[in-house]
């Protein structure tokens, strides 16, 4: 009989710390409850850009950010060239900012920042579910399934764009079986075919979010070519109006 309690007693603790598989939807919906915050942000931001036979390059940025009209303004502050130049993005606007024609250019969501393999896209707060649905198998049922990344269990699936304004129409996502953290994703054109790999191997806590404070993209379709962006100095509070505006990084560029 002691025997048999035992048993039952494994057998409930491995009950308890196991993780019954979520939907997509549902796994999307926890990722998003993690990083949306209530309050604006303020951030400094370390982009390291390596391009085969290139060398590194590092570029030094200002990034607030305001979730409640998906607005971000990026202002650069470093190396010299390109300091105040900067991309400002307003719901559906994106405007690209060069300082020495004093000129604004309407671009995509996709456009790459200062040339690096990270895009303005990674830099908005756009909600997942809203541009992606889960792919689905020739039986109709989403193609999801657990999987251990290194010694972590994740939920390795996979989505598909259900609007056009996405860079890439196909994903492959790795998230935390325990707290819903991205750790690494896959993303590939309308022929399937691999062009980026993401990883984000370190999170902070700010306000009781979390918030990636190192990322890091492959260029697959370039190889050699990666990017590296680090945060710091997070700051939560109300920000101004007037700073997602076309006047203040024009004037911050002065």
């Amino acid at each position: 009989m002691k025997g048999s309690s035992v048993f039952y007693f494994i057998l409930l603790m491995s009950i308890g710390i196991s993780h019954a598989q979520p939907s997509v939807d549902e796994i999307l919906k926890k990722m998003e409850e993690n990083v949306s915050m209530s309050k604006d942000a303020r951030v400094q931001v370390s982009m390291t850009q390596q391009k085969e036979n290139q060398g590194a390059k590092v570029f030094d940025m200002m990034y607030y950010r305001r979730d409640k009209d998906n607005a971000f303004l990026i202002v650069f502050l470093a190396p010299e060239v390109e300091k105040g130049n900067g991309y400002l993005r307003v719901d559906d606007n994106f405007w690209m900012y060069r300082r020495n024609t004093r000129t604004f250019q309407h671009v995509n969501r996709d456009e790459n920042i200062g040339g690096s393999d990270a895009s303005g896209e990674d830099f908005e707060t756009r909600k997942l579910a809203e541009l992606y649905e889960p792919a689905k198998d020739a039986e109709g049922k989403e193609i999801i399934q657990s999987e251990k990344l290194g010694v972590i269990p994740v939920w390795r699936f996979e989505l598909k764009a259900k609007v056009n304004d996405v860079s890439y129409p196909y994903r492959i996502m790795w998230v935390r079986q325990d707290n819903f953290l991205q750790l690494k994703e896959q993303s590939f054109s309308n022929s399937k075919t691999l062009m980026l790999t993401s990883y984000y191997p370190k999170y902070t806590t700010v306000d009781g979010k979390y918030v990636p404070i190192k990322q890091m993209y492959i260029d697959e379709f370039e190889k050699g070519n990666k990017t590296i962006v680090e945060l710091s100095n997070i700051v939560l509070d109300d920000l101004d109006d007037k700073i997602f505006t076309k006047a203040y990084l024009e004037n911050l560029s002065k």
